[in-house]
């Protein structure tokens, strides 16, 4: 194994033999709702099976064993069972667009897999820095309701905010001036309504050295710009 990435469930590994059949990469971002798909794996064992389905959803959330949101999970209706888990999900040309992950087991037909272009994502920063590069604020929160009285003062759109309630002294958070107290309501004037949000946010913009985030401390809303 070269690498793996938990929070995406996704693992590169290198195989010591070369010049074997392989299948073309699809683009998960053209899949559309009901298209045709096709699952192949090992369900319960019994291997090189096939089962067909459609595309039941596109841009599904679906939270890891490790507690992080996989985002932009593809949901279909091949029937998956435990052993189809890495297997590829491929459409009607034989391109691979997913790798069946999860499945909803008292459910009927409903899996996911995720999408291709994660699993790319997942593969360069593997192979560029031996891991997946997240941004990490360096603090632990929790979701609270915003009082009426302040949304109203404040002009505040969202009605929730992530209250601040632990900061790493070394972490970005604590570097930029974050407080335990501090209640967060958006990222880059997005709302933030959860930590989900917050992981969500994070990974969006990648390449920013500074983020803005809003807070409420006392019985102000403050900017502070978060540096990396």
């Amino acid at each position: 194994m070269i690498g793996d990435d938990r929070a995406t469930d996704v693992a590169l590994i290198r195989l010591a033999a070369s010049d074997l059949p392989h299948a073309e990469v699809g683009d998960s971002n053209a899949l559309r709702v009901g298209q045709l798909v096709i699952a192949m794996g090992s369900p319960l064992g019994l291997t090189s099976t096939v089962s067909t389905g459609i595309v039941s959803a596109i841009g599904r959330s679906m939270r890891s064993e490790h507690g992080r949101l996989i985002e932009n999970v593809i949901q279909h209706s091949a029937p998956i069972n435990p052993g189809n888990s890495g297997g590829p999900l491929v459409d009607s040309r034989g391109r691979v667009i997913g790798i069946n992950t999860a499945v909803i087991a008292p459910a009927q037909s409903v899996g996911f897999a995720v999408p291709s272009g994660t699993a790319q994502w997942v593969v360069t920063e593997v192979l560029a820095h031996g891991a997946v590069r997240r941004r990490q604020l360096g603090i632990s929160g929790t979701t609270i309701a915003i009082p009426r009285r302040v949304i109203r003062r404040l002009d505040l759109l969202g009605v929730q905010a992530v209250e601040v309630v632990d900061v790493d002294p070394g972490g970005a958070a604590a570097k930029s001036g974050i407080r335990p107290g501090d209640q967060i309501t958006s990222v880059q004037g997005r709302i933030v309504s959860n930590v989900d949000d917050i992981h969500r946010l994070l990974a969006e913009f990648p390449a920013a050295e500074t983020l803005s985030i809003t807070v409420i401390r006392g019985a102000e809303l403050r900017e502070v710009d978060v540096r990396w």
